[in-house]
C-alpha cells in the first residue's frame, strides 16, 4: 500500500501549525478585501465619468495592475520598496499592499462594468418620473448595479484567498509556508509527507472557498 503521508498531519501540533497558517491567509485577504471593495467602488464609478484625464490614468493603472503578476508586484513592494525608500515593511504589510492594489483596480472593473450594463432607458425612466440625476443614479441605477455586482465580487474574494498562497515567497508563515517546513522536518521518517499535508491543504483550501462559490453561483443566477 502506497505512502501517502497523512500520518504526519497527527505528529505534534503539524495540524494545528497547518490551520493556523490557514488563518494567515485568510486575514491577509480579508483585510484586503475589507480595504479594496470600496476603494473599487469609488474608482469604479470614476471611471464611468465624462472626464478624460481621470478616465485615462484609472485605465493606466488598472492595466498596470492587470499586466504585472501577483509575485513580481510581492517582490516590487517588499524587496524594492525597502531597498529604494528605505521603509521597513513586514511580509504580511507588503502582502496587504499589494492584494489590496489587486483588488481595488479588479473591483474598480467590475464596477465600472456594472454601470455600463445598465440600460439607458433606465436613466431615461428617472428622468420621465422627475428625478434628478444624482437621485436615478442612487435610487435606479445603483441597485441594479449591485445586483450585478455582488456575484462577481463574491467571486473575486474567492481568486484573492486562493492567490494568497503565493506570499510564502516573501517569507509569510501561511499554510505553504508552513507545509513545506513540515514536509521538510520529516524528509528522512516519512518520504511520502508531500502528498499528504498538500492534500490536506487543498482540502482545507475547498473547505474555505467552495461554500464562497457555491454562494456566488446562487445569487448569479437568482439576480442577474
Amino acid at each position: 500500500m502506497p505512502d501517502l503521508g497523512l500520518e504526519v498531519l497527527f505528529k505534534g501540533k503539524n495540524m494545528l501549525r497547518l490551520l493556523d497558517g490557514l488563518g494567515v491567509a485568510l486575514k491577509i485577504s480579508l483585510i484586503a478585501v475589507a480595504i479594496s471593495i470600496p476603494l473599487g467602488l469609488l474608482l469604479g464609478i470614476l471611471m464611468t465619468r465624462k472626464n478624460p484625464i481621470v478616465r485615462a490614468l484609472l485605465r493606466l493603472y488598472l492595466e498596470f495592475i492587470r499586466i504585472m503578476p501577483q509575485m513580481v508586484l510581492l517582490f516590487l513592494v517588499f524587496f524594492g520598496a525597502t531597498r529604494v525608500f528605505g521603509w521597513n515593511l513586514s511580509g504580511e504589510l507588503s502582502a496587504v499592499i499589494v492584494f489590496t492594489l489587486w483588488g481595488t483596480a479588479e473591483m474598480s472593473d467590475l464596477v465600472r462594468g456594472a454601470l455600463t450594463s445598465i440600460p439607458a432607458h433606465q436613466y431615461e425612466s428617472g428622468a420621465a418620473l422627475g428625478l434628478t440625476n444624482a437621485q436615478t443614479f442612487f435610487y435606479i441605477i445603483i441597485p441594479q448595479t449591485v445586483r450585478r455586482l455582488i456575484p462577481l465580487s463574491i467571486n473575486l474574494i474567492t481568486r484573492m484567498i486562493k492567490t494568497t498562497s503565493l506570499i510564502l515567497m516573501i517569507g509569510v508563515v501561511e499554510v505553504l509556508k508552513v507545509a513545506q517546513q513540515i514536509i521538510e522536518a520529516n524528509r528522512m521518517s516519512s518520504p511520502g509527507a508531500a502528498f499528504g499535508v498538500y492534500l490536506f491543504v487543498f482540502f482545507l483550501y475547498f473547505i474555505v472557498c467552495w461554500p464562497i462559490g457555491r454562494l456566488a453561483k446562487y445569487l448569479e443566477k437568482k439576480w442577474v
